[in-house]
């Protein structure tokens, strides 16, 4: 059975898309970025968006059933190779033990004020 996610994000409907998509023990994660959804406002910093990234994606996984030791591949996003040193801690306080199969890339997000963004696949431990 399918279950669509949503963190009721005006993006979402714009762009026709779904936070979290469930299908079975999978839970396919969108690329977050740092807006705290019940705002709609951006942090400044690159740690806050961090954080702000990983609380949606927590609460998104929850809602599905799933939870952050579930993930198993992370794509991060940054926008300036800078960040990285600053990103590194705040993905290693969540994802330390978990250890998921990860990539960062280096690129442009889709506006100027987007610093990171985060996307994760969970599957349902047994």
């Amino acid at each position: 059975m399918r279950k669509l996610i949503s963190t009721g994000s005006p993006f979402e409907k714009t762009a026709g898309y779904s936070r979290a998509v469930v299908q079975g023990d999978w839970c396919f994660v969108s690329g977050t970025t740092g807006y705290d959804y019940a705002t709609m406002t951006m942090p400044e910093s690159i740690e806050a968006q961090a954080r702000n990234c990983l609380t949606t994606i927590a609460k998104a996984l929850a809602d599905g059933g799933f939870e952050m030791a579930d993930v198993v591949r992370a794509h991060y996003y940054i926008a300036d190779q800078a960040y990285v040193d600053a990103v590194f801690p705040i993905l290693g306080e969540t994802f330390g033990d978990i250890r998921p199969a990860a990539t960062m890339i280096v690129c442009q997000l889709n506006k100027p004020e987007m610093k990171i963004e985060i996307e994760v696949t969970a599957l349902k431990r047994t």
